[in-house]
């Protein structure tokens, strides 16, 4: 892979480097390169075990039932937070419950995102949470140190839709495979801490620690830009992209590492794993507009990206979807004050996904002889 082959340039460059500067003042040090993290040794089998055991059984995972949380916090400070990767926190305190008044554990907020931090795209922006080890032992977040939380983005009802939406996405990936993220929804109550006054009482989203995703699989998350769909283990990536073709999602890059995340295996496999679904053909928010250079017109249209791979290759795969039909579509009946109409509209766009994989010669035609090569990889 030419992951290893950086390393070792990347490896020699650094030693020549350490040889050439040893009798000059020390030099700033450098960032360190990620493809460094490739070579890196793994603990050993027991270390492992533990790290996944511990991982399967955070405790605010273990069930997709709603929480009722109480977020406190200096939101107007808060909302005005627009730059990405900014370093400003604020302190808030979150308690289980629907209580306003209830007390609560002691958290730093901050603002995240791409699209969704823009205040065109939403009034209220998503947030990170991050919890002190102290604070949180024994609660429902122990082991947690800094989660995404997915919030309504506007107080609107459609908004608060799109999470409702958005998380029945990720529980069908749940289905399909255990690689993937998962997220629990809380039906939380917004409070200003200045007034003490509730703001907004909306659904929200909570989304898996990336690490803990590895962890449950016996890997590890890696950061290596431009990686490219020959890098990657083919079936991992092939049931990625069929399942965003399955939601009609195709805002995602695995180069720039845009709402994907890679983690490598013991044996040095790279796998792709997706989130961040609003842009779905399959919830049709109202902000989002597909990528010019795909070709298509609105994000309902459904979009092959690759890889371009046979028939015979890609059948393992779909009968994995066919096996989970029946577990798919009922599964918005699970999914609390989900619109008749949502969940209507949801099922027929799922449909017409099994309509293609269910037919031999719709596969050959849409997945394989339509194949787009160019796109794919993006």
């Amino acid at each position: 892979m030419k992951q290893f082959a950086i390393c070792a340039v990347m490896t020699a460059a650094l030693m020549s480097s350490n040889l050439s500067t040893s009798a000059q003042a020390p030099a700033p040090a450098a960032k360190k390169s990620p493809y460094l993290k490739l070579a890196e040794p793994w603990p050993d089998a027991e270390t492992i075990a533990g790290r996944r055991t511990q991982a399967e059984n955070r405790a605010l995972f273990k069930t997709h039932e709603p929480l009722s949380l109480v977020l406190t916090g200096d939101f107007k400070a808060l909302a005005k937070e627009r730059n990405e990767n900014s370093p400003k926190r604020f302190d808030a305190t979150l308690a289980v419950g629907s209580d306003p008044a209830a007390q609560g554990i002691p958290v730093k907020l901050g603002t995240r995102g791409h699209v969704r931090l823009r205040q065109t795209t939403c009034a209220f922006p998503p947030i990170r949470v991050e919890f002190a080890a102290e604070s949180v032992k024994g609660t429902l977040f122990d082991g947690q140190k800094n989660l995404k939380l997915v919030t309504h983005c506007r107080d609107v009802d459609d908004f608060e839709q799109y999470i409702l939406q958005e998380h029945a996405i990720y529980r069908i990936f749940n289905l399909v495979t255990p690689h993937s993220f998962r997220a629990r929804l809380a039906k939380t109550t917004y409070v200003d801490s200045a007034s003490r006054k509730p703001i907004a009482t909306r659904f929200s989203m909570f989304l898996e620690d990336d690490d803990d995703v590895a962890r449950r699989s016996d890997w590890r998350t890696i950061d290596i830009p431009n990686a490219m769909f020959k890098d990657l283990d083919q079936d991992s990536l092939t049931l990625m992209m069929l399942f965003e073709f399955m939601v009609g999602n195709t805002d995602m890059s695995i180069m720039k590492l845009h709402n994907v995340r890679l983690m490598q295996d013991q044996a040095r496999k790279l796998h792709p794993v997706p989130y961040d679904f609003d842009y779905s053909g399959i919830i049709e928010t109202r902000y989002a507009v597909p990528a010019k250079q795909l070709g298509i017109v609105s994000v309902r249209d459904r979009l092959y990206r690759g890889p371009c791979r046979t028939e015979g290759d890609l059948e393992p795969l779909l009968e994995r979807f066919r096996g989970k039909k029946t577990e798919i579509l009922a599964l918005y009946d699970s999914i609390p004050d989900l619109k008749d109409s949502n969940r209507k509209q949801a099922r027929q766009y799922l449909e017409e996904f099994y309509n293609i994989i269910e037919r031999k010669d719709r596969v050959k035609k849409v997945l394989v002889d339509d194949c787009n090569k160019k796109v794919g990889g993006i």
